[in-house]
């Protein structure tokens, strides 16, 4: 199968109570295709990146098997920058910087080659840009997830919920979930979404798992308890890489593969948070997955008799 991938490739720095960094790698594409490729090998991305931006980064996104033919390079430009600054509960953060640099003005361009995509997600960005990006595609994806966040809930509301009605599936936190739908019930929150148009949901609840929903039926698979937790920065963005990046390996949208690939994408996400920025989902082995997924395994499993 071909995945897409549209998002931010860009610089981060970051501080949580373990540590600090300068400016490293991030960005909500760069995230999600590094994840995404440890079950999708034909994977391509749109993003735009400044001059500034190094070119050893571009190659390890190659490496990786990811196409970034679609990656605009603006010369005389500066990358996106984000900065923030944790506290202790790891779940609040202050955004100390941003700098929107090169996506002020950032027009995604779809190469030909990119057209054929089976399954396409749209990472955190402005609404209008990843409706744009549906518009720019001749044929409609099997399936279209989509990720967003409190900020564009805040300022660009009505065209947010003209994309959720283009997608097929919406990834967002609890807390994003009430606001967008105006309920403290996750699960009342998730009806209201759904009938936005999206035929699924995914709630993210960070140290505390991920529940999916249809129509009808409901998944929750619970988050690994880890030893050490270093940066969450960018765990939901690899957390819907994996699990976009299983959907299109398996070419399986139904119910019951999506519950296996949020299982997936919740290993990710936990190698993720375990180092700052890429660093630990850059360089994962087969044997590393496979003992993370059985962990999970282990951690879900149980018997009853009634």
């Amino acid at each position: 199968m071909s995945l897409l991938v549209i998002g931010t490739v860009a610089f981060d720095a970051i501080e949580t109570p373990f540590g600090k960094t300068d400016k490293i790698i991030g960005g909500s594409a760069t995230y999600a295709c590094l994840s995404a490729s440890y079950y999708e090998q034909n994977i391509n991305l749109v993003a735009v990146v400044g001059e500034d931006f190094p070119e050893s980064e571009i190659n390890k996104l190659q490496r990786h098997h990811i196409n970034v033919e679609g990656l605009q390079i603006k010369q005389g430009e500066k990358s996106f920058f984000w900065s923030g600054k944790y506290h202790n509960d790891m779940n609040t953060r202050d955004t100390l910087v941003t700098e929107l640099n090169v996506l002020e003005n950032f027009d995604p361009v779809l190469p030909d080659s990119y057209q054929d995509c089976e399954y396409l997600m749209l990472g955190n960005l402005a609404p209008a840009l990843q409706k744009l990006v549906i518009e720019r595609l001749e044929k409609r994806p099997k399936l279209i997830l989509m990720d967003t966040m409190n900020f564009w809930m805040d300022i660009a509301l009505e065209e947010l919920k003209e994309v959720i009605a283009m997608v097929d599936v919406i990834s967002i936190n609890d807390e994003e979930a009430r606001q967008l739908s105006g309920e403290y019930s996750l699960v009342k929150a998730a009806k209201k979404i759904m009938a936005m148009g999206p035929k699924n949901i995914i709630i993210k609840k960070g140290e505390h798992g991920a529940l999916l929903f249809d129509k009808e039926q409901v998944f929750f698979a619970p988050a690994l308890p880890l030893e050490d937790v270093f940066d969450p920065t960018g765990a939901g963005d690899t957390f819907a890489g994996g699990f976009i990046g299983y959907l299109s390996k398996t070419d399986d949208a139904s119910f019951e593969n999506m519950k296996r690939a949020i299982v997936y994408g919740s290993a990710m996400a936990s190698y993720c948070v375990e180092k700052f920025g890429t660093q630990k989902i850059e360089s994962l082995s087969d044997e590393d997955l496979d003992t993370r997924i059985q962990q999970f395994i282990d951690l879900m499993q149980f018997e009853i008799s009634l």
